[in-house]
C-alpha cells in the first residue's frame, strides 16, 4: 500500500450534506484549496439547508456554513477543523492492529448510523456485526475491513497485554466521557467512542489520553478471557467459529449508488446526463474483478472538469486514500484520459478536449506503473519496537530480500532467513485471507497483480513477516444428530461409513451416548474442513448431522477470581426478544461463551466448559428451556470438572414459574442486558430438588395380568406434574401452537389462548378420582371429587399462582424448593383454577411426601413442566432424582456500580427508549 494519504480542505458550490444516502460521489469542481492536517479527510465548505450537528463535538452548527468530508460525510464546525481526531473511513485499514473478520447479520430494530458513510441506516438495507458494534449499509459493507474484536487466538499468538478495542459512535446519548466527564454520546450524529470490551466511553478527542491497556471492565470476572481461548480456524469463517447460523447472514448489496435527485436509473447505451444539474455520470470500476462482477460505482462530475478532479472523485468513491497523480482512468481498459479538460459540452471551442460528444460512461481506474514504491511490512511477532517498517520495493525485489531488510531494521539481521515467511493478508470484512509467499517471488509483480485485480483490495492488503512454527494442528468438532445409546466402536463405524473418516488424523475424544453426540479431535485442516462440510449434508437414520466447531479453553491461564458465565439463549422464546438478547450478550461477553440453543442445544456449551473448574450458567428462555439445560447437565455431569454449576434465568416463556420464585421476574420486559449480567454476578446460590417420573403404561386384564402397552419412559420434573384438567388445557394450547406457531410470539396472546381453551371446558364434568389411585410414601390417599391432580415442587403454578396457599396447617410443613418433598393438590375444575389464579382461594391440599405412586385405569392427559401428552393406563412413579441442583436467586437489592463508566448502555436492549442512536 502507498504510504501517502489525502488531507485537504476544499470549498465547493452549495450542497446539503444531508441529502439522500444513495447519491453519486461528487466532483470537487473548480474551487479554492485550503491547508489542513486532519487524518485522511477531504473537506469542503457547504451551505447547510437542514438542522445539522457537528460530528466532532456533537453540538449544533449555528449558521449556514459547515465543512463536510467528501469521502465519509464527516461534518464539523469551522472551529473544529483543527481539533478533528476521527480518521476518515478510507484510513480504517491502516488502523487495524490484528485483522479479525466480522460476522454480519440483519440490522436490529433500533436506528443506528453507518460506520462507513456516517449516515442513518435505512430498514432492511443495513447489516450489523454480531460480535462488535459495527453497523453499515449493505452497499457500504464492501468498504469495511476486518477490524472486529479479537476473541481468541489460533495458537501462534502470545497476548501479553490486552488493549482497548475502540468503535466510534452508536452509543447512548447520556454516555459520559471517561476523561472529561462531559456527555459524549449523541442520537443525532455518529459521535463519541467506546471500548468494545470494558465499555468505557470517551470523546474522539479524549480517548487518545486513555491508557491503551484494557481491564475488561466490570464484567471481567464472568468474561471468558480471549487470551484463554484457542481456535485453529484457518479454513473456517468466524460465523462457523462462533456457531452463528448462516441463515442470519445478509449478503451485501453491491449495487451502484445513484444520485437521489436523478428521476430514473441510468441504462447502458443511453446518455448518462442530468440536465437539471448539468452534470455527467461516469461508471467507474476499480479493477478486473469489479468489471467481471459488474459492481462499478457511479461518479457525478460537472460537464467541464479536469482529469485530476475526476480521479479524485473516483478514488473517493472507492475509499482509496492515495494520490490522484498515481492513477489514471481507462476506457474499455485501453484508452486513458490525458487532457486537462476531458468534458466540454457547453458549445465552446476547446482544442484540448479529447472527448466531447461520445464520451464513454464506463471507465476503469488503474494505478500507473512504477519502478519503485514504498511498502509497509508488519512484524508478525510481538515485542518489537515498531508495528511496521517501510521497505523500498523495486522490480527486482524478491521475498527473501524484503525479509532480510526487515530483519535488519528490527535488529534481527543475524537470524536465519529460512525461519521466516512473508505472509500476504487481505483484511476482508467477512473473512481474513492469508497466503504465504515463497522466497524467490518478485514482490513488485505481486503488487501489480493485486492492483489490477482490485484497487480496493490492495488498500486492504497487508504483508507480514512471520516466524515459522511447527505447531501441532488440533481442531475440535462436536458431531450431533447420531443415534443414541451406542458405544464408542459403533459410533466410529457410523462415522467411517457415512463420512469416510481418516483414523490416522481423527480421534474420538468424548462420547455422549445419551445425547447422540461425539467429540472429534482432528490434526489436519483439510480433513477437518472436509468432515465439517460433508456432515452438514449427511443424514444418519433419517436424522441430519450437526457439526459444530468447539474452541479449546485453556482454563489454567485464567486470572484469579475468574468464573466465566456460560450463556444459553433460546431465540424462539419471547418473540424477537430472545434473538436480540442473543446479539446483546455476544457483544457484552466473549461470543464464544454465548450459545444459540436452536443450533445444537445445551451440549456444545457444556462440552466446551467441561474442564473449567468453576463457572456459572445463564439460561434465557421459558421453564421448558431451563428443564432442557438441567436434563442435559444431569446426563453428562460426571464428565464435567464442575458438575453442579449454579444456574440463573432470564424468563422468556409464558408461565416462568421457576423464574418467579427465584426473583428473576414474571417475564423479560426489556431490561438492560448489562444489568442482567451484574445481577447474575451478585445472585445468591440456592438448592432445588429435581424429580424423576417413571411412566409404565400397562393394560390390566380381567384375570389381573398386566400387558405392557409401550416401553417405560423416564421424564425429569422441576416445577410440577399435573393430571386431568390442568394437563388437558396445556394439551389444547400445545396443539394450537403447532397449527399456527407464528402467532404465539407474546405472553399476552398465549394467555388468551389458555383462557379460550378454559372457557370451552366450563360445562365439562369429570370424575378424575375414579380413574386413578394415589399412594404417597406408600400410604393410600383418598381423593375427593376433583378434575385435576397436581404435584408441586415449587410454590408457583400457572403463571405465579399460589396453589398450595399460605395458610398454616398442622398436618403439613411449609413448602420449600429444597425440602425433598412434593406437595399434592387437587382442583375441582376450570372455575376453581381461575379462582386460584386470581388469588381468591387455593387448591385442595391432599398430601406431602417424597415418593408417589399413581395407578391409572384409563388414558388421561398429563403434563410435566408444561409439556403435555396423553398417558395410557398403567403406573406412574415419582421419586427424587439424584443430587439437588444449584440455582441462582436474584438479590433483592440493585446491582452495585462502582463507576459510571461501567458499560452503561453497552448493550442493545430490545425495549430501551433511546432508539434514536
Amino acid at each position: 500500500m502507498a504510504d501517502s494519504a489525502r488531507v485537504k480542505l476544499e470549498n465547493s458550490p452549495n450542497q446539503s450534506p444531508l441529502s439522500g444516502r444513495k447519491r453519486a460521489q461528487q466532483s470537487p469542481g473548480s474551487r479554492s484549496k485550503y491547508n489542513g492536517s486532519t487524518p485522511g479527510h477531504c473537506f469542503r465548505k457547504v451551505t447547510l439547508t437542514k438542522p445539522t450537528f457537528c460530528h466532532n463535538c456533537s453540538d449544533f452548527i449555528w449558521g449556514i456554513i459547515g465543512f463536510v468530508c467528501e469521502v465519509c460525510n464527516f461534518m464539523c464546525h469551522e472551529k473544529c477543523l483543527k481539533t478533528v481526531r476521527t480518521v476518515c473511513s478510507c484510513m480504517t485499514p491502516a488502523l487495524v492492529r490484528v485483522p479479525v473478520a466480522h460476522c454480519f447479520g440483519p440490522a436490529g430494530p433500533k436506528k443506528k448510523f453507518c460506520c462507513v458513510c456516517r449516515k442513518h441506516l435505512e430498514g432492511n438495507s443495513s447489516v450489523r456485526c454480531e460480535v462488535c458494534e459495527l453497523h453499515a449499509h449493505s452497499d457500504c459493507v464492501m468498504f469495511t475491513c476486518g477490524d472486529c474484536r479479537l476473541c481468541h487466538h489460533d495458537g501462534n499468538q502470545e497476548l501479553d497485554t490486552f488493549h482497548h478495542h475502540w468503535r466510534e459512535g452508536n452509543i447512548p446519548p447520556g454516555s459520559r466521557c471517561e476523561v472529561c466527564r462531559h456527555t459524549c454520546g449523541s442520537s443525532d450524529v455518529l459521535a463519541g467512542t467506546r471500548c468494545e470490551w470494558c465499555g468505557i466511553t470517551t470523546h474522539t478527542a479524549c480517548y487518545v489520553v486513555v491508557s491503551p491497556e484494557c481491564t475488561l471492565g466490570r464484567l471481567r470476572n464472568m468474561l471468558l478471557p480471549p487470551a484463554c481461548v484457542r481456535v485453529c480456524s484457518r479454513n473456517f469463517s468466524k460465523m462457523h467459529c462462533y456457531r452463528i447460523s448462516e441463515r442470519c447472514q445478509n449478503e451485501p448489496d453491491n449495487s451502484d449508488q445513484v444520485d437521489a435527485q436523478i428521476p430514473a436509473p441510468v441504462k447502458e447505451g443511453q446518455p448518462a446526463t442530468t440536465p437539471d444539474l448539468g452534470k455527467q455520470l461516469l461508471k467507474v470500476f476499480d479493477g478486473d474483478d469489479a468489471v467481471k462482477r459488474k459492481t462499478g460505482r457511479l461518479v457525478s462530475i460537472p460537464r467541464v472538469t479536469k482529469r485530476e478532479e475526476v480521479l479524485e472523485s473516483a478514488l473517493r468513491a472507492f475509499y482509496i486514500p492515495d494520490e490522484p497523480l498515481d492513477f489514471e482512468l481507462q476506457c474499455n481498459g485501453q484508452q486513458s484520459l490525458h487532457s486537462e479538460d476531458i468534458l466540454n459540452r457547453n458549445g465552446t471551442l476547446d482544442e484540448k478536449a479529447v472527448f466531447k460528444e461520445n464520451i464513454s460512461e464506463m471507465w476503469l481506474l488503474r494505478a500507473k506503473p512504477k519502478d519503485t514504491e514504498v511498502l509497509k511490512i508488519y512484524a508478525g511477532w510481538h515485542k518489537v519496537t515498531v508495528p511496521f517498517v517501510s521497505i523500498a520495493v523495486s522490480r527486482n525485489s524478491t521475498v527473501d530480500s524484503v525479509i532480510k531488510e526487515v530483519l535488519s531494521q528490527v535488529g534481527r539481521k543475524d537470524d536465519d532467513l529460512s525461519n521466516f515467511n512473508l505472509g500476504e493478508v487481505f483484511m476482508g470484512s467477512k473473512q481474513i485471507q492469508r497466503h504465504v509467499l515463497t522466497g524467490q517471488v518478485l514482490l513488485w509483480d505481486k503488487l501489480q497483480d493485486i492492483r489490477k485485480f482490485s484497487l480496493r483490495q490492495m488498500n486492504q492488503t497487508r504483508f507480514y513477516v512471520v516466524e515459522n512454527r511447527n505447531q501441532a494442528v488440533q481442531l475440535n468438532i462436536l458431531m450431533e444428530g447420531l443415534p443414541v445409546q451406542l458405544n464408542k466402536e459403533e459410533y466410529v463405524d457410523l462415522l467411517q461409513k457415512h463420512l469416510a473418516v481418516k483414523s490416522h488424523v481423527v480421534t474420538m475424544s468424548h462420547v455422549y451416548g445419551s445425547q447422540g453426540a461425539v467429540a472429534l479431535k482432528i490434526s489436519c485442516f483439510s480433513e477437518a474442513e472436509r468432515i465439517y462440510m460433508l456432515a452438514k449434508d449427511t443424514s444418519v437414520e433419517n436424522k441430519q448431522l450437526m457439526p459444530l466447531i468447539i474452541p479449546e479453553i485453556m482454563h489454567k491461564k485464567f486470572p484469579k477470581c475468574v468464573s466465566p458465565l456460560l450463556v444459553f439463549v433460546n431465540p424462539k422464546s419471547g418473540g424477537l426478544k430472545g434473538q436480540e438478547l442473543l446479539h446483546s450478550f455476544r457483544k457484552l461477553l466473549n461470543p464464544h461463551q454465548v450459545f444459540d440453543m436452536s443450533n445444537g442445544g445445551p451440549l456444545p456449551g457444556l462440552h466446551m466448559f467441561r474442564d473449567v473448574p468453576r463457572f456459572r450458567v445463564l439460561v434465557c428462555g421459558g421453564d421448558g428451556t431451563v428443564g432442557w439445560v438441567l436434563g442435559v447437565l444431569e446426563a453428562i455431569r460426571h464428565k464435567l470438572a464442575c458438575p453442579e454449576p449454579p444456574i440463573g434465568i432470564v424468563p422468556l416463556g409464558t408461565g416462568n414459574d421457576l423464574a418467579r420464585i427465584l426473583r428473576w421476574g414474571a417475564g423479560y420486559s426489556g431490561e438492560d442486558p448489562n444489568n442482567i449480567l451484574l445481577s447474575v454476578e451478585e445472585a445468591e446460590e440456592v438448592q432445588m430438588d429435581r424429580w424423576t417420573i417413571l411412566l409404565d403404561a400397562q393394560e390390566i386384564t380381567e384375570d389381573g395380568e398386566e400387558n405392557c402397552l409401550e416401553p417405560p419412559k423416564i421424564v425429569q420434573m422441576n416445577n410440577y406434574f399435573g393430571l386431568g384438567i390442568d394437563a388437558e388445557l396445556s394439551l389444547d394450547f400445545h396443539h394450537a401452537r403447532e397449527e399456527e406457531p407464528g402467532k404465539f410470539n407474546s405472553r399476552f396472546h398465549n394467555k388468551g389462548v389458555y383462557l379460550k381453551a378454559g372457557l370451552q371446558k366450563l360445562s365439562h364434568t369429570r370424575n378424575l378420582h375414579r380413574a386413578l389411585k394415589l399412594q404417597v410414601d406408600k400410604q393410600d390417599v383418598e381423593l375427593p371429587s376433583i378434575e385435576g391432580l397436581i404435584f408441586l415442587n415449587i410454590p408457583s403454578w400457572g403463571s405465579g399462582a399460589d396453589l398450595w396457599g399460605s395458610e398454616g396447617d398442622p398436618r403439613f410443613g411449609k413448602p420449600r424448593i429444597d425440602d425433598g418433598l412434593l406437595e399434592v393438590v387437587g382442583v375441582t375444575g376450570v372455575v376453581h383454577m381461575g379462582q386460584v389464579q386470581s388469588g381468591m382461594r387455593s387448591g385442595i391440599r391432599l398430601a406431602q411426601g417424597n415418593y408417589v405412586r399413581i395407578t391409572l385405569t384409563k388414558p388421561i392427559p398429563v403434563q410435566a413442566d408444561g409439556e403435555p401428552w396423553i398417558q395410557g393406563p398403567g403406573h406412574i412413579v415419582i421419586s427424587a432424582a439424584g443430587p439437588k441442583v444449584r440455582m441462582l436467586k436474584k438479590s433483592k437489592h440493585k446491582p452495585k456500580k462502582t463507576s459510571t463508566s461501567l458499560r452503561d448502555g453497552r448493550s442493545e436492549s430490545p425495549s430501551s427508549n433511546n432508539g434514536g442512536h
